[in-house]
Formats: structure tokens, C-alpha cells, sequence
């Protein structure tokens, strides 16, 4: 098994890759998504957080109310620092589970939105990195995600910079180009993956 790591910068099109590298055979956990699931109605997640911020940060469904937490917790480092004890022990949790699970020869990408800010790369045999260029990215996320030229700088702004992502790269995947030459880039890493993926195991970077 190959465990890979997929980050990008916001706008760059990580989704897209993850998306099409799904299509290719990769199983895919998806930090992001396993976060929601773990908070969802009925589970002990869910429980964790109501007993740690209250039920004020629920919904009338039940559900978290997410721009609740959000306001209490991005306003107050000790209580962010709460809310990620509860939280980042599940998605660890299930997404150990996830990779467990999967073939032998299996290519698992796990979709990491903050790999390079968090230092996560010694985690994974392989970083992968979609990248673009800031202009593209720019345009992306106020044409496309109907953000403001302000509130899109910020997003970008908060996030590593583009060298730095790039550093910490085994394969880049410049994605400012169309679908159809994305595809064939998606291609050839995906060619690279599988081979490497058959090879015999090796520790990820920093287990050696």
C-alpha cells in the first residue's frame, strides 16, 4: 500500500485531482468530510462537543450548528485548542481504519487541506501538490465560488505560500491549464503511483 498525501493551495484545484485520481482506482479519505461525519447526529463526537460548548451550538435539527461553533471557538485559542482534542482523535481514529481496510497494492490518498501549515508531510510516503498559479487561483475563487477579490486574498493569505507547498513536494501537479491536459497529468502521476505502490514497503518520510 501506497499512503499519499494531497494538498494545494485554496482555488488550485485539489479536489478536481482527488476527484479524478478516485476515478483511476486511489481510495480516498478526505479529512475534511471524516471531521463532519464524526460530529454527525447520534455520535459520540456529537456528544463530546455539546458537553464541552453546550447545546447553543446546535441546530433546530440536532445537527451542529457549524457557524455557531465556529464563532466561539475562532475567537478563543483555548477553546479552538478544546474542540480539536475532541475532533482530531476521530478523524486519526477513522482514517487509520480507512487506510487498514484497504488492498495490499491499494494507492490511499488522504485529501489534506493543511498538510504543509501542520507539518504532516513526514506522515506520508509520497506529497503530492496541486498547484497554481495565485492569479489563477484568484480568478477561480471569485468567478467560480462567488467570493470577493477581498475575502479571496485573505483565504489565500492564510494559507502556506505557494514555495512553501512546493518544497515539501515529491510530485507537483500544475494545474493552470484545462480539464483535458489536467486529465493527462493526473495520468502520468497516477502511472508513478501505482508503480511505486507495488514496490516493496518502505516507512513514509521520518519513520525510516
Amino acid at each position: 500500500m501506497l499512503s499519499v498525501g494531497l494538498t494545494g493551495g485554496i482555488g488550485a484545484g485539489k479536489s478536481e485531482v482527488s476527484r479524478l485520481l478516485v476515478e483511476r482506482g486511489a481510495v480516498l479519505i478526505d479529512a475534511d468530510r471524516i471531521a463532519r461525519e464524526v460530529v454527525a447526529p447520534g455520535t459520540p463526537g456529537l456528544a463530546a462537543v455539546v458537553a464541552a460548548f453546550g447545546e447553543e451550538v446546535l441546530g433546530e435539527d440536532g445537527g451542529l450548528d457549524r457557524p455557531k461553533l465556529g464563532s466561539i471557538v475562532f475567537a478563543d485559542p483555548e477553546r479552538l485548542a478544546t474542540l480539536n482534542s475532541i475532533v482530531h482523535p476521530l478523524v486519526g481514529d477513522r482514517s487509520r481504519a480507512l487506510e487498514e481496510a484497504a488492498a495490499d497494492d491499494a494507492v490511499v490518498v488522504h485529501d489534506v487541506p493543511l498538510l504543509t501549515e501542520n507539518g504532516l508531510a513526514p506522515l506520508y510516503d509520497v506529497v503530492v501538490v496541486v498547484d497554481a498559479d495565485p492569479a489563477t487561483q484568484l480568478d477561480r475563487l471569485v468567478r467560480l465560488r462567488g467570493m470577493t477579490e477581498q475575502d479571496a486574498r485573505a483565504r489565500m493569505a492564510a494559507q502556506a505560500t505557494r514555495e512553501q507547498r512546493r518544497r515539501i513536494a515529491d510530485m507537483i501537479i500544475d494545474n493552470d491549464v484545462p480539464l483535458g491536459r489536467l486529465r493527462s497529468r493526473v495520468d502520468d502521476v497516477w502511472a508513478e503511483l501505482t508503480r511505486r505502490a507495488r514496490e516493496p514497503h518502505r516507512p513514509p518520510r521520518g519513520r525510516e
